[in-house]
């Protein structure tokens, strides 16, 4: 894990402290690397609620309650996906305040209209969700390199 990714993770930490919220991860592609990074920081148990890795489109139905008709009509790997995963870690958890991340890391799983490098991120509070659709390059390790540090990028964003 990079300095750059552990620096931005103690930044969401103090961000959470400062409003007194708990966080929630919902990760797909990133395989609990969002969490990871979030507990790597010292007194993170004060605002890191949960993390779901729901790999699995039925986990994704199953522990977020992401309808099966949404994965069906959109694909796993999509912003309606990834809004609706954010929401469910929020429903699902005491969390205030949570990320998704949904992707193809490669090298392999390329679709039409979604090459390798496709991630969709969702960041949930208080009923207020955005969602974004970035691909990047790379291998698969610097595929979810990239989406943890753009997911805490992100939610440091949305925190404002």
């Amino acid at each position: 894990m990079t300095n750059d990714i552990l620096d931005l993770a103690a930044k969401v930490g103090r961000a959470l402290e400062a409003k007194g919220l708990l966080m929630a991860t919902a990760e797909s592609c990133t395989g609990g690397g969002v969490a990871q990074a979030i507990t790597e920081i010292p007194g993170s148990t004060g605002w890191f609620e949960c993390g779901f890795v729901t790999y699995s489109n039925a986990s994704k139905s199953e522990m977020l309650d992401v309808p099966a008709a949404l994965i069906a009509q959109f694909g796993a790997v999509s912003v309606e996906v990834a809004g609706a995963m954010a929401e469910g870690a929020v429903a699902n958890s005491n969390a205030g305040v949570a990320v998704s991340t949904t992707g193809i890391a490669g090298p392999s799983g390329a679709v039409p209209g979604k090459p390798v490098g496709t991630v969709c991120f969702g960041w949930s509070r208080g009923g207020a969700t955005h969602t974004e659709r970035l691909v990047f390059s790379g291998d698969r390790h610097a595929v979810r390199e990239q989406t943890v540090a753009h997911a805490l990028n992100g939610l440091l964003r949305f925190l404002e």
